[in-house]
């Protein structure tokens, strides 16, 4: 925890490459400090096929989940964070975005707590 899921445009990584992206990602998230570093975990998902309004346009969109716990303005300065990261290193995309989720703790379950 937490998970950044990037689901973009394929286009998008003409302009940078997957493993740089993610890089970036996790160094807005860790620097934030509201995670462990260790516990960062951060995808790609580029798309071929997609609309956006009904029109083919590049975009990025970051959905990110994380355990419940953090105020309400810690999730949207870590949204501020990525997008402003994005916007800097994709100048010329139309929409980027990202929201927050929270996993609640009662119904959260991975492999070490079995």
């Amino acid at each position: 925890m937490p998970h950044f899921v990037i689901d973009c445009s394929a286009n998008v990584l003409k302009s940078h490459d997957e493993e740089f992206i993610i890089e970036q990602i996790h160094l807005v998230a860790n620097s934030t400090g509201l995670f462990d570093e260790g516990d960062i975990k951060v995808r790609i998902n580029p798309f071929q096929k997609y609309s956006v309004g009904n029109k083919r346009e590049d975009f990025i969109h970051v959905f990110t989940h994380i355990m419940q716990g953090r105020t309400t303005e810690q999730k949207a300065y870590l949204s501020k964070q990525v997008v402003t990261k994005l916007i800097a290193l994709f100048p010329d995309i139309p929409s980027i975005a990202m929201n927050v989720s929270d996993f609640e703790k009662a119904t959260y379950c991975n492999r070490a707590m079995l």
